[in-house]
């Protein structure tokens, strides 16, 4: 069976796509409450889609209007008009865009926005950890992502476990690619600092200095379930360690993870915001910069003259948390880092659009909360991408980063029915994307507001 269908069709995941049970823009804590209906003996094997338009991820023009068939798991036509088969369920969207699942490359679904990562060490077990992660996989999935990379959870290996719960069919949620421990130096963002020095934090036991910890650290998080490596290359906004702009792994080191992961035939992401730790990643040839807050123009040109690395930043968490709701587990002195910070991670996202460079789409869930990851896009509108270049970068772009363009990021036929869809045109408002009203992964269907005829 494809490692990316649905797996066990009597399993949660199944029973609550098969039976229509996720079709309501119901709150966080409802869609944790409601129990699964009964299971159809046979799930629809053909689908046909109707929209007023289709933007397929590809960048060009718009269909209008579009229809799209579905047998099974794969899109197998694509036309303005199609014929409906006899049997063959039809789901008439109306005046609504449809478009490919969007992808988030910079998640941590097992994380909560009211505790923070140090606090969650203390006071919280992976146990709860995991059941949350699964809460937040849910919700991530009914806003339209539906496929996520995770970039490390605070109890190491949570978030390979809820990789396994959801493809196994016991949870539904969003496709995901794990990283199952972050890499961080002694010292650096990824070391617990508010305790005691004769407490022990059970994070510290991942932190990896040198070369050859560091390989160990590669090895260990491959053999515990990691589908990639998150290495911490530079200080983070969200931590009492280093400052974000100072860079935290030599080249050296970051060249060590590298080359390991690369012998299992994997890629390494680096959190990096300071300039000198981004360049030193691009240097060692990690795959991908994430954040990038410190992007000047020698590290742009660093990025074009090195096409298998990409930059993927992190933008709408910071109008979020500094222009609106704000955060209330947030420390005053991490607020004042990402209040320093943001001029410079704004300033880099222009000069990336400036050059042409091809850009990934993340959005650091929970600092921003799990379900508004389409907060985004709005965002980068603002600091004056186009809408359509936006959402190629949440779908094609994406799908090429995590080498899983022959599956899924566009429609076309022969992948993965991965699909949304919005009210109106996004290209014209850009915020439709948040107001997503039809969820379909794998041939599944998850959410549907939209339809006139279901």
């Amino acid at each position: 069976m494809d490692s990316f269908t649905v797996r066990g069709a009597t399993g949660l995941m199944a029973t609550l796509a098969m039976a229509g049970v996720m079709t309501a823009a119901v709150p966080c804590t409802a869609l944790a409450q409601r129990a699964p209906a009964a299971v159809p003996a046979e799930p629809v094997k053909v689908v046909v889609i109707r929209a007023a338009r289709l933007i397929d991820g590809r960048g060009g023009e718009q269909l209008a209007p579009a229809m799209m068939r579905i047998d099974g798991n794969r899109i197998t036509a694509v036309a303005s008009s199609l014929p409906v088969p006899a049997g063959a369920r039809e789901i008439d969207l109306g005046d609504a865009t449809l478009l490919p699942g969007f992808i988030d490359l910079h998640t941590h679904l097992t994380g909560r926005s009211d505790v923070h990562w140090e606090d969650a060490l203390v006071k919280t077990t992976p146990a709860e950890e995991a059941l949350w992660g699964a809460h937040w996989a849910l919700v991530t999935l009914m806003a339209g992502f539906t496929t996520v990379r995770d970039m490390g959870p605070n109890w190491p290996y949570t978030d390979v476990a809820l990789r396994n719960a959801i493809e196994a069919g016991a949870v539904p949620g969003p496709r995901m690619l794990v990283a199952g421990a972050y890499v961080s130096s002694t010292g650096g963002a990824g070391d617990a600092s508010q305790f005691s020095p004769y407490v022990q934090v059970p994070i510290v036991h991942n932190l990896a200095d040198g070369p050859e910890e560091i390989t160990k650290a590669v090895r260990t998080n491959f053999k515990n379930g990691a589908d990639f490596i998150k290495i911490l290359a530079t200080g983070a906004v969200l931590s009492k360690g280093i400052v974000p702009g100072a860079q935290q792994y030599s080249e050296e080191e970051m060249r060590a993870a590298v080359v390991e992961a690369r012998r299992w035939g994997r890629d390494v992401a680096a959190h990096a915001h300071g300039t000198e730790g981004i360049k030193a990643a691009i240097r060692a040839g990690v795959h991908t910069i994430d954040h990038g807050s410190g992007l000047d123009d020698e590290a742009v040109a660093m990025l074009k003259a090195r096409p298998g690395t990409y930059y993927v930043p992190t933008l709408a968490l910071l109008s979020a948390n500094l222009d609106e709701e704000g955060s209330t587990t947030i420390p005053p002195p991490e607020m004042e880092r990402m209040r320093k910070i943001r001029a410079m991670a704004e300033a880099g996202f222009r000069r990336a659009l400036a050059a042409g460079l091809p850009i990934g789409f993340g959005t650091d869930a929970p600092v921003i909360a799990h379900g508004q990851n389409a907060r985004e896009f709005r965002t980068r509108v603002r600091l004056g991408e186009k809408p359509m270049a936006s959402l190629v970068s949440a779908t094609r772009i994406n799908a090429e980063i995590i080498h899983l363009q022959d599956k899924i990021g566009t429609v076309e036929v022969g992948k993965l029915a991965d699909l949304v869809a919005v009210p109106g045109n996004p290209l014209a408002d850009i915020t439709a994307t948040e107001r997503v009203g039809f969820v379909m992964k794998g041939g599944f269907v998850y959410r549907d507001d939209l339809s006139v005829r279901k």
